[in-house]
């Protein structure tokens, strides 16, 4: 990854918050096959190492369990968005300026295992519906269906774990950039309909776990 020290994000608390508030990632392995990437939801444990480890599961006829591979990198993204040079003051001034797009990402480097006890993908399934159904206005709880149909689906799925050995970040906004520019990226987002935190993340501001 390209990563200039001004769209650096090292804070272990940002990092986590990111990949908490964003868990839909991508996991990228590489076998004899060749590359392979996998959307899935990853859950983070950050109390299981210094890093973190990373939960989730997939489907049992995943070909990547063909050739089950030992390291991968799972790809974080949080709030992005196109930058118009039309918002810069620079533009009325000098005209210099060209499009960009702003973004928050993380990549977590680590080891790789695949995980069949019944045991944790039960409960591995049960907190990733917690997680997600606590937002619901009607939450569902995998006590709803029957016990013999849950765990059908569960032998149907092989658990994913990926121990977090590093983790690289970037948060390319308009840190550089002088506050009058900051301000009217941040002020043209929100005209936009970008709640004001993300505007505010995406026209430089700290990233933080926010809401």
């Amino acid at each position: 990854m390209c990563l200039p020290r001004h769209f650096q994000m090292t804070s272990l608390e940002a990092q986590h918050a990111l990949m908490a508030r964003c868990p839909f990632a991508t996991l990228v392995t590489v076998s004899s096959d060749g590359v392979d990437a996998n959307s899935l939801p990853l859950l983070l444990n950050a109390q299981r190492s210094k890093h973190g480890v990373l939960e989730g599961h997939i489907a049992r006829a995943n070909s990547l369990l063909k050739t089950p591979p030992t390291q991968a990198m799972a790809l974080f993204h949080g709030p992005d968005s196109y930058i118009t040079p039309s918002w810069y003051p620079a533009k009325r001034e000098h005209g210099r300026v060209v499009p960009t797009w702003h973004y928050l990402s993380v990549q977590a480097h680590g080891t790789l295992r695949f995980i069949e006890d019944p045991a944790w993908l039960k409960a591995h399934v049960a907190e990733l519906t917690t997680r997600f159904e606590r937002e619901q206005t009607a939450p569902w709880s995998i006590e709803d269906a029957p016990a013999d149909y849950i765990e059908g689906m569960c032998r149907a799925i092989v658990g994913v774990e990926l121990r977090i050995e590093r983790l690289v970040s970037k948060h390319k906004a308009a840190q550089h950039k002088d506050e009058a520019t900051r301000q009217a990226v941040c002020g043209a987002l929100k005209e936009k309909g970008v709640a004001e935190q993300e505007a505010g993340w995406l026209s430089g501001a700290p990233f933080t776990k926010g809401k």
